[in-house]
């Protein structure tokens, strides 16, 4: 039980919601001016933190691994026997709430553009040639695969599972250093009150920008197949209908509108990725993922440590590894409504391995078709992506399967369905976390879901440079997030320790308790009184 009252946290939601607003109205007044302002801190992210994100993922994963399969990996997690939620429902709900835009649009173009321009580290390997295709996919399973999976659900969730259900800590970005600093991290403080703002900040901008790209390609898309126009208004009422859904599945919980749009999505993915085995070059897709999952793992060290094209790495891996960082608290804390009863073997393995090869066989389906009839038909895929950008990477391959005409809006369907689900569990996560309470208000939902629409809305009015600008803002706000994230190295494997003594009777080791001097004496003198009490009587 929460020993701390649930309320929001205005000087939290003050902050947050009004450096969003702040973001709008200097893009209004110049949006030249917040580009150029966005890219220099861009530049700088990318200088002086790049180096530090590759390795921060990479000690994530690794420590997550070790208590998956140490003696730790027994414990359950969340105060519960059995876990909660069914696997796939379970599974469905932390797939779809990341991937997002990624889901369809980066599965479609990513390995293309590997393809036509080669990654750095593969010297040797001619761009648009039959020997770049391995590369092109094991290089898009770096930036959707182990690392990127295990920053957002393990080492933070782990912590805010001991911290919350065990010790009564709320659900919030700044109990992340709970075991570390003790109760004295959840007084209200500076630290604490801009720990959860630049938490919530990051994570609002991370969705932001996906709901403001979808209103671009989504009406490409309605364009190409249904000859509606693409116009300002089409891509507002589209994102409108978006936030009309993702409010609907918000304010109905994660049980029921949430739950329900991941498993719809999760269950159209799979058929649109049987229909292309079957109808598209399945042999081609099969042995593709196969060959660049062998080069994956063998080039994994390799690809993630590589800082020998700091342009390149700005543009693909740093930008990637910025967008996840800024979604990692709150990831964390939304995994953690869910995951209640499940072990911590069970949690590293869904997050770091399944989650992972499921993405990089759905990246190698969608993207290996295009390659495929790229090869066979060169510009047929490329000349669109080049021209129109990631939305037209999609339509075009679906223009060369059989069945288009149902698989086409069955991709669509799925692209918006991939954001609805990141929107709506997002502004349930970010109402948690300034309520600190795991059933916030609804008004509160449906405020952050209106909210990230609305930003998403205006951005798109003032021109499409608005959006790209909130891009790279994303990558900006990872720096003081990645700063958080760091101590759970430390302390995941306390809150595992302490948690393991508390389920199999071990000596547990001395937890950070603050000593509040006044209540010592307090007793002490309560203990005198009654000692008084008795030699008078």
């Amino acid at each position: 039980m929460n020993k701390y009252e649930s309320k929001t946290d205005r000087p939290v939601l003050f902050i947050s919601g009004g450096l969003l607003v702040a973001f709008v109205v200097a893009s209004f007044i110049n949006l030249d001016f917040v580009a150029n302002m966005v890219d220099w801190a861009f530049a700088f992210a990318v200088k002086y933190f790049g180096a530090f994100w590759q390795l921060l993922l990479l000690g994530t994963f690794f420590i997550a691994l070790f208590l998956a399969f140490s003696k730790y990996g027994k414990i359950r997690l969340g105060g519960m026997n059995k876990p909660e939620i069914g696997y796939f429902k379970w599974l469905a709900m932390i797939m779809t709430t990341l991937l997002a835009g990624g889901g369809v649009f980066w599965a479609a173009a990513e390995p293309m553009y590997h393809f036509l321009d080669r990654p750095p580290l593969f010297t040797g390997v001619e761009s648009a040639t039959e020997s770049a295709i391995i590369p092109a996919f094991s290089q898009s399973y770096l930036h959707w695969g182990f690392l990127a999976w295990s920053i957002l659900g393990t080492l933070g969730t782990i912590v805010l599972m001991y911290a919350h259900y065990s010790k009564g800590m709320p659900l919030k970005p700044r109990t992340l250093l709970y075991p570390i600093l003790g109760e004295k991290i959840m007084r209200k403080s500076a630290l604490g009150t801009t720990i959860d703002a630049f938490s919530i900040i990051a994570v609002a901008a991370g969705t932001i920008g996906p709901i403001g790209f979808l209103g671009l390609q989504a009406a490409y898309g309605m364009e190409a197949l249904y000859g509606v126009p693409n116009t300002l208004m089409t891509q507002i009422l589209i994102i409108i209908g978006v936030v009309a859904i993702a409010t609907v599945s918000a304010v109905t919980g994660l049980r029921k509108g949430i739950q329900f749009l991941s498993n719809l999505n999760v269950i159209i993915t799979l058929i649109l990725m049987v229909a292309i085995l079957i109808l598209g070059p399945g042999g081609f897709i099969i042995n593709t993922f196969i060959s660049s999952s062998g080069v994956h793992l063998q080039e994994f060290f390799g690809m993630a440590t590589f800082r020998g094209d700091s342009s390149w790495l700005g543009s693909w891996t740093i930008f990637f590894w910025g967008w996840f960082l800024g979604y990692g608290p709150m990831m964390a804390i939304f995994i953690a409504t869910i995951t209640r009863g499940r072990t911590i073997r069970e949690l590293v393995l869904a997050v770091s391995i399944t989650a992972p090869i499921v993405t990089a066989f759905w990246f190698t389906t969608v993207g290996g078709a295009g390659i495929f009839y790229e090869m066979a038909q060169p510009g047929v895929i490329s000349e669109a992506l080049n021209t129109s950008g990631m939305p037209a990477a999609m339509i075009a391959i679906t223009e060369q399967l059989p069945l288009n005409v149902i698989v086409g809006p069955l991709f669509l369907l799925v692209t918006i369905l991939f954001v609805v689900t990141t929107g709506d569990s997002m502004a349930y996560t970010i109402s948690v976390a300034i309520t600190g309470d795991g059933h916030p208000p609804k008004v509160m939902r449906v405020f952050w879901a209106v909210i990230m629409g609305a930003v998403a809305s205006v951005l798109l009015m003032i021109s499409e440079g608005g959006v790209e600008a909130i891009q790279s803002f994303i990558v900006v706000t990872a720096i003081p997030v990645s700063l958080l994230l760091l101590p759970t190295f430390w302390a995941a494997p306390k809150a595992a320790k302490l948690l393991y003594a508390e389920q199999f009777g071990e000596e547990a080791p001395a937890e950070n308790v603050e000593v509040n001097l006044a209540d010592i004496k307090a007793e002490n003198e309560t203990v005198q009184n009654k000692i008084n009490e008795i030699k008078t009587s």
